[in-house]
C-alpha cells in the first residue's frame, strides 16, 4: 500500500468518533506500531484534527473531510465510465448532473491522476431510442421514486393495447437498451415493471406511505425468481 493511501486510510479510520489504538491501525493495515505513530505525527503536522497519545489511543474531531485525491486506478475508471454511461442514457437532469460530476472529478485530481481520468476507455453514446422525452420522463420518475408520489400513467402494451394506471412507483432499472420502472400497480394489485418509453402520460397522484406487501423489499422477498429478473411488463 502507499503511503499516502494509508495516510488517507487511517483518516477514513478515525473519522468514526471512536478511540482507536495505533495496535489496532497498526493490524488493520499490516505495519508496525512504530509506523503508525509516524503517520499519525505526520498527520496532525499537517493540520488534521486527531486528538490523543501513544498508548491511549486517538480520533478525530467531527467536521473534517479530505478532498477525493487519492483515487486508486480502478476507482477513477468507474467513475468516469459511471459517469459517462449516465451522461448519454440517463434522464436530463441525470445527465447534467453527470457531465458536472466530471468537470469537479477532473478539477480535483492531481495532474498523474486527471491524464489517467482522460484515458479512461470507456465511453457511451446515445441510443437513438432515448429521446428528449424519455430523458425528461426518466427524472420524473426518479423523483417520484425517492419522493413516495404515486403516478397516474397511460401505458401502451407491446401489442399496442393501452390502458390507465395508477403506481406506487419503487425504482429504476437499466437493462442494457431500456430503462424500466418498477412498482406497485393499484389496477393489477401486484408488483409490475413499465418501460419507459412506453408509458404515454404521467401525472402526480399524490404522496404514498410504505405499507407492508407492498415495498421494495417485498418484492424481492416474494418474488419466485431472483431479484434481478423482472416481474410482468405492464
Amino acid at each position: 500500500m502507499r503511503r499516502a493511501d494509508r495516510l488517507f486510510q487511517i483518516v477514513q479510520y478515525l473519522r468514526g468518533g471512536r478511540l482507536t489504538t495505533a495496535r489496532q491501525l497498526a493490524e488493520r493495515l499490516e505495519v508496525s506500531e512504530r509506523t503508525i505513530y509516524r503517520d499519525i505525527a505526520d498527520l496532525i503536522g499537517s493540520g488534521v484534527p486527531i486528538d490523543g497519545e501513544a498508548g491511549v489511543g486517538y480520533l478525530m474531531r467531527e467536521g473534517f473531510d479530505l478532498p477525493p485525491l487519492m483515487f486508486t486506478r480502478n476507482e477513477i475508471v468507474a467513475l468516469v465510465a459511471g459517469a459517462r454511461l449516465i451522461r448519454a442514457w440517463g434522464g436530463a437532469a441525470m445527465a447534467s448532473a453527470a457531465e458536472e460530476a466530471l468537470v469537479k472529478i477532473s478539477a480535483v485530481l492531481p495532474e498523474e491522476e486527471k491524464a489517467r481520468a482522460a484515458s479512461v476507455r470507456v465511453h457511451a453514446f446515445q441510443m437513438p431510442e432515448l429521446d428528449a422525452d424519455t430523458r425528461r420522463r426518466l427524472d420524473v420518475l426518479e423523483h417520484s421514486a425517492e419522493n413516495r408520489r404515486k403516478i397516474a400513467i397511460a401505458y401502451e402494451a407491446e401489442s399496442g393495447a393501452r390502458t390507465e394506471r395508477t403506481v406506487r412507483p419503487l425504482g429504476l432499472w437499466f437493462w442494457g437498451k431500456v430503462w424500466t420502472l418498477v412498482g406497485w400497480c393499484e389496477l393489477r394489485e401486484d408488483f409490475r415493471m413499465f418501460r419507459a418509453d412506453r408509458i404515454r402520460s404521467l401525472e402526480d397522484a399524490g404522496s404514498f406511505r410504505d405499507e407492508r406487501g407492498k415495498r421494495l423489499q417485498d418484492f424481492y422477498a416474494t418474488a419466485p425468481r431472483p431479484p434481478d429478473l423482472q416481474p410482468p411488463l405492464g
